[in-house]
Parts: C-alpha cells; sequence; structure tokens
C-alpha cells in the first residue's frame, strides 16, 4: 500500500515527460536554483543552473582548469591590464551577436550594489571594449588570479537586459521580482523554456550555440525538478522517472549501486562544512545571555568545537561520505595546508572547563539557523551538533528552514549561529578570506559572507596584498599567514568537507565535478 502511494507522490510531484524521448534528460535534486538572475545570488545551485544558460570569459572543464568560454585568449599586457580576444561569431539565443559591450555591461552590472559577485571582481577599475571582440580588464594594482575569477562573472545580453528593464541585479534578500529572476538570454548550450521556481524548469538546446560541434551529442532537453523528500528522489531514479540525481541521500547509496540499470559516480567536493557565530555583537539577538557576548569569548567558541564530535557525524550521520574538518576550505583549493586541517581533539570535559572559565558553568541558549535543502543532510548535522552542544550546557533551539529563507536571513546579519558551506570556484584561498574573513565592508565590496563580525586588521591587510601580489613564493607566505590567523582566531567552527555522490541511469553518461556543479553539455543520454 505504501509503495502504492509512494509512486502516485512521485508521478504527482515530477509530471515527467514521456520516457520515450530518449533525447531528455530528467534530474532532480533537493533545492531548485534561487533565482535565473545570473549576478543576484552567488549560491552553487543557482550558479550551476544559470551556467547552463550564461557564459563566462572562461570556463571550467571537468578537471575544473581553465578553458576558453566566450574568450579564446587572455594575458596581461601591463602590470594593471588584462587583455582578453573574445571568440568570434557567437549569438546570443535571440540571434543577436555577442561583442564587447556586452561583456562591458555584464561586468558593469555585477559591480552593483544589489550584485552578490561584487568581492569576485572589486579589484576592477574599468572594463573596456577595445574592439567588438578585444576586452581590456584594468585592475586597481597588479591582480595575477583575475582569470580565476572570471570563471564565475556570466555575460548578459545588454540589448536584452536594456528592454526587460532589468540593468541591475535583482535584491534577492529583499524577494524582488524582476524579469531576469523567471527568463534569460545567454550564449549557452541551452535556452531556457519554462520556469516555474520550486516546480519544475525545462531548458532546450540553443540553435544557435557556438559550441554545437565541439559538444555535438548532449541531450536536446533538460527537465528539473526539485524533489526535497530524499525517499521520493531515490524512488523516482529507480522507477525511472528521473534519469539523474545530484545529492543522492547518502542512506540509500548502497541500495542505488546494487539496483540494475543505476550507477553512481563520486569525488571529494570543493566545499567545506561550519559554523559561523556573531563574534562582534555587543550582545546576541538570539541568545537569553544579555548585557554581553559569549561568542565573543575565544574559550567559548573553543568549548563548543570540542564539544562536537565529527568522528560520531561522519559515521552516523554522514554514512562516512564526509572528511572530518579543521579549515573551512578543502583540498585542491591553493593555500590549503594538511598541517592546519586538523581538528582539535573532541574532549567533552575539556569544553565545560572552557565553559566554566569563561564565565558560563551551566551554558546559555542560543538559536541555531540551518538550511534543510541545500547540503548533503544538512538539518541532520544540526540535530547532532544541537544535541553534543548540550553536553555543555548550551540549549539549542534549532531553526531548520529551505534555503530560500535560510540565506536571505544570513544577508540580513539576522542570526546568531548558523550552519554555511563554503566552496572556493576560483580554487584559491583568496576567495574565502575575501568573502569570509574580511571586515565586512560593503564600500570596498569585500567580507561580502562575513556575518559573524568578525574583523582582524592584519587579516584585511594580508587579504589585499595576496590579490595584488605577483611573487608566488610571496604571496604563498601572507596566505599560510592568513589561514594560521583564521585557525587561531576562530570565528567559525569547522565541521567537514563534503564528498559527493552523484546517482543515475546507466543511460547517462556525465563526468562528475568537484564543484558539484553538473555541466550537461558534457553529457550524453541514450
Amino acid at each position: 500500500m505504501f509503495v502504492a502511494r509512494l509512486a502516485v507522490l512521485v508521478a504527482a510531484a515530477l509530471s515527467v515527460a514521456s520516457l520515450a524521448d530518449a533525447k531528455t534528460l530528467r534530474w532532480a535534486s533537493q533545492g531548485d536554483a534561487l533565482t535565473l538572475d545570473p549576478h543576484a545570488q552567488n549560491e552553487g545551485p543557482t550558479t550551476a543552473m544559470n551556467l547552463h544558460v550564461y557564459e563566462a570569459l572562461i570556463s571550467r572543464d571537468p578537471s575544473l582548469s581553465k578553458v576558453p568560454g566566450l574568450a579564446l585568449s587572455w594575458k596581461p599586457i601591463a602590470s594593471e591590464v588584462w587583455e582578453f580576444k573574445l571568440r568570434p561569431d557567437v549569438k546570443f539565443s535571440d540571434g543577436t551577436s555577442f561583442t564587447a559591450d556586452d561583456v562591458v555591461f555584464s561586468y558593469q552590472r555585477a559591480l552593483a550594489p544589489t550584485s552578490d559577485f561584487r568581492a569576485y571582481i572589486s579589484s576592477i577599475k574599468e572594463v573596456k571594449a577595445v574592439d567588438p571582440l578585444t576586452v581590456h580588464i584594468i585592475t586597481n594594482g597588479p591582480n595575477p588570479i583575475l582569470p580565476d575569477y572570471t570563471t564565475s562573472i556570466l555575460i548578459m545580453s545588454k540589448a536584452w537586459a536594456e528592454k526587460h528593464n532589468v540593468v541591475k541585479p535583482q535584491s534577492y534578500k529583499d524577494k524582488e521580482e524582476t524579469y531576469a529572476v523567471r527568463n534569460a538570454m545567454g550564449t549557452g548550450p541551452f535556452t531556457v523554456k519554462q520556469r516555474d521556481p520550486d516546480v519544475r524548469t525545462v531548458m532546450v538546446k540553443n540553435p544557435t550555440y557556438w559550441g554545437a560541434k565541439e559538444f555535438p551529442n548532449y541531450p536536446d532537453e533538460l527537465v528539473y525538478t526539485p524533489v526535497k523528500e530524499p525517499a521520493t528522489r531515490v524512488a523516482a531514479l529507480i522507477s525511472g522517472q528521473v534519469d539523474f540525481v545530484l545529492d543522492a541521500p547518502l542512506q540509500d547509496i548502497a541500495r542505488i549501486k546494487q539496483t540494475a540499470g543505476l550507477k553512481t559516480e563520486e569525488t571529494a567536493q570543493v566545499r567545506s562544512i561550519f559554523l559561523g557565530l556573531d563574534v562582534g555583537s555587543k550582545e546576541l539577538k538570539y541568545s537569553d545571555v544579555k548585557g554581553k557576548n559569549p561568542f565573543a569569548d575565544k574559550r567559548v567558541r573553543q568549548a563548543m568545537y570540542q564539544a562536537i564530535d565529527m568522528a560520531a557525524i561522519k559515521a552516523k550521520v554522514m554514512r562516512n561520505f564526509a572528511a572530518p574538518a579543521g579549515l573551512v576550505t578543502s583540498p585542491g583549493v591553493h593555500g590549503y595546508t594538511k598541517e592546519l586541517d586538523q581538528r582539535l581533539k573532541y574532549d567533552v570535559a575539556a569544553a565545560k572547563k572552557l565553559m566554566a572559565e569563561a564565565g558560563y558553568p551551566n551554558g546559555f541558549s542560543v538559536t541555531l539557523d540551518c538550511p534543510n535543502d541545500r547540503y548533503n543532510n544538512d538539518e541532520q548535522i544540526c540535530q547532532a551538533v544541537t544535541a553534543m552542544l548540550a553536553q555543555i550546557g548550551i540549549k539549542v533551539d534549532l531553526q531548520a528552514r529551505s534555503k530560500t529563507l535560510h540565506f536571505p536571513k544570513l544577508q540580513k546579519s539576522d542570526s546568531s549561529l548558523y550552519l554555511l558551506g563554503w566552496g572556493v570556484p576560483t580554487l584559491d584561498s583568496h576567495y574565502v578570506f575575501t568573502f569570509l574573513y574580511q571586515t565586512n565592508n560593503a564600500a570596498k565590496k569585500v567580507g561580502g559572507w562575513n556575518y559573524t563580525g568578525y574583523s582582524n586588521p592584519r587579516m584585511d591587510e594580508l587579504s589585499d596584498a595576496m590579490l595584488k601580489e605577483v611573487d608566488q613564493a610571496k604571496r604563498d607566505k601572507m596566505i599560510a599567514e592568513a589561514w594560521a590567523l583564521a585557525v587561531a582566531d576562530m570565528p567559525y567552527l569547522p565541521l567537514h568537507h563534503q564528498l559527493i555522490v552523484w546517482a543515475m541511469s546507466d543511460k547517462v553518461t556525465i563526468p562528475i565535478f568537484a564543484n558539484d556543479s553538473p555541466n550537461f553539455k558534457y553529457s550524453t543520454i541514450k
């Protein structure tokens, strides 16, 4: 009876097209893209969705190496000038030509106050169209890693944006609705046919795609359906109602592997999961401690860290698909060191002693904000952390909610304690520092995701300097010092680096990307 009801539920939830259409790839994951506006939200699944429609000057291949995108070549022509030679004969999906003017417009848009990508290109002073196929990007001082940052700045049609009054990015935290939220105009392999947020998104092959010869066999159509319930996602995959599941439930991996006609791809993801604490406020907004902030005391933060048994979370919650972390960045990122990526010892007795020394022998209460549809087993991680912190008297009020509510809450600095995951699309430590550790400063376009209130002048100085340093040995010393500061100051409590599993029909062939961003132009379906 349960199986029958589940089958009905799956069919109703997915409303998929006929299985006879072999060129349609149907896929699912637990949470939808937040918006189709390519500059509004710096969130992994959102960028992954938009990369099927929009493209950057430089792309990433399945190994995450930089490859030509809308730019065929790039090079520094002066200490503060990068030259990009654009790909000729590229058209947007409405048939209009792509030119340097679209690049200038898109970079100016990405620098707007409502853009969540300002920190990527905070060093940019000016973007010039030298001719229709040549762009110069002028920076404030040298920037040796600018090409890495360009991989995330997606290019829009200037004419289309002006026509539809979307020359500025959507203000996502204010729930602004614009034409670009549900519609798109790019040069990528797909175009948007239907967009019903949190229900269904249909993309079809872009008939004008410049890469059609290089990628001749990718699917004619993508049908995406967000399916929050893990059991429903697995049932849909096993029954053949979807062909690909991005975030296969970890508790079902063994079952999927044993099911005829299904297979998995696994890899270590470039993403770390951690807790952020409001260390900067005079008083926590969501706590029973009044007149002072317990998180401002490093002894309290260390006590919380040492009360979290990551070995237990790895085994019981993550089914061993996690690597316990001492840093909030993972292997594969330039500047990562195994020496610093070592957790403090799990020690409840030591944690209780620290709490007493800090003046909280009986603990206190605090609210933990947690997404329930963004990271692998995110709510279950928070549940485990809640139970572990209770051992040292910290009474946690766990508030788990959809990422569509979780991220705007953080972006309004409306959290005392929160769970967050951080990927590194540039594969360089500077990205972590400039977003998470630099003092939050909208004018300087840095610290955009630092909701802890953490501020260390030396960290700011190092982060600014490493962006401009061209001597690699000197730059690496700066990165090493910054990571040592990050570990010592402890504004975040690292938990683990994610290991990811993609599950799919054996009719699907696609290389797994360590950034957990499936690029379906590399896929085929029988």
